[in-house]
């Protein structure tokens, strides 16, 4: 549904209107100078061929050493990364691998939109767990207890999330890591923090996958670079896949990919980003509590803001294209991340202050004209 907004706004601005994108989770910023130069010089280098199928050494090296320092894993085996064109292709592999027709994942409501998606596209079956604002958007672990199956092949999870921008807390993961399951972790949008860093599943088990990439917090979307780290004996069967459907990566990607993770430059941009991101984070969160917007619980990671809009509407759909047309704002219907999400609407404060100001300025007038 975002895209369909997307695309609406895309044709109002080609009738000359100028809509402010809230709908987009896509950072605004740059890719960092370093990352670009060595990409640059790969290619002068002439690294332009196929990579090994797992990735290259230097980058799954890095990623390893990255996840140690961070994480504060005493070891994690180089080989148990696995490089991919994005995020998304390492989630079809392992889902592929680990799914047979009629087994079961568990997933969050609400939930990034295309997790269900992955699930049935292997004829898997999505089982969904209502989450809710007055306790965090925290997994309730007695309430995944009552829904395993023998079916039950693992259990999604995103922290910090999309939609919800909230963390699941430390006590909640090491419940999950204790149900002798499979967890799958989305980490997309660690380093993304504010006042708090997030955990990942590896400190707790070693029975997990757990995906990342650099689209979000590098700025590298269009890169396409994403990876997964996987127990030893999904390693090979992993492999087998990436070989046939995608034979490697890409090579000029994985060499940025090491200058992100190993140059001291791109650090200080990401502390500097970070900071950015915080300050709109609490210029929006302020503006839509002004505005009548309920926010129970404050988002403290990603870039996003799930907002409670039930006092204006049962409808999230239509209220987001109303605020579309009438307001020229893009935002996101929450019924797009799931039916436990329905009434509430998301907004992605990855724009600029003076574009968040504004967009609440045309809210305010918006549903100044609903009275």
């Amino acid at each position: 549904m975002v895209m369909e907004v997307l695309e609406r706004a895309q044709a109002m601005e080609k009738c000359g209107q100028r809509v402010i994108h809230l709908e987009v989770g896509e950072p605004d910023f740059d890719t960092p100078e370093p990352i670009k130069e060595a990409a640059i010089k790969a290619i002068k280098d002439g690294k332009t061929g196929y990579t090994h199928s797992l990735g290259l050494q230097e980058l799954r090296e890095a990623i390893a050493e990255y996840y140690c320092r961070i994480y504060q894993l005493s070891d994690l085996d180089p080989e148990q990364v696995i490089v991919t064109s994005g995020t998304s292709p390492a989630m079809l592999l392992a889902f592929a691998a680990i799914l047979k027709p009629g087994d079961e994942i568990i997933i969050s409501d609400p939930h990034y939109a295309c997790y269900p998606n992955f699930v049935k596209f292997f004829r898997g079956n999505p089982t969904t767990i209502p989450i809710y604002e007055d306790s965090g958007f925290q997994y309730n672990v007695e309430d995944i207890k009552q829904k395993l199956t023998p079916r039950t092949k693992g259990i999604l999870i995103n922290s910090p999330s999309n939609p919800t921008g909230t963390m699941l807390s430390e006590e909640t993961l090491k419940s999950l890591s204790k149900l002798d399951i499979l967890v799958l972790s989305d980490e997309i949008y660690h380093g993304l923090t504010y006042g708090e860093e997030a955990h990942s599943m590896l400190e707790y088990t070693n029975n997990c996958i757990v995906f990342n990439g650099f689209s979000k917090l590098y700025a590298m979307t269009g890169w396409r670079l994403g990876y997964l780290i996987v127990p030893k004996d999904l390693i090979r069967p992993i492999q087998i896949m990436h070989q046939n459907f995608f034979i490697s990566a890409n090579s000029i990607s994985q060499w940025a990919g090491v200058a992100a993770l190993t140059e001291p430059e791109v650090e200080k941009y990401i502390r500097e980003m970070v900071e950015i991101y915080d300050r709109r984070r609490k210029v929006l969160i302020k503006g839509l509590k002004e505005l009548g917007f309920g926010i129970q619980s404050e988002p403290n990671g990603a870039f996003y803001v799930l907002a409670n809009a039930r006092k204006f509407t049962t409808n999230s759909y239509d209220f987001a294209f109303k605020i579309l047309e009438k307001a020229c704002v893009g935002v996101t219907p929450g019924i797009d991340f799931g039916e436990n999400a329905e009434g509430y609407i998301r907004f992605a404060y990855a724009n600029s202050l003076e574009n968040i100001e504004e967009a609440l300025s045309r809210l305010r007038q918006f549903l100044k004209s609903l009275n």
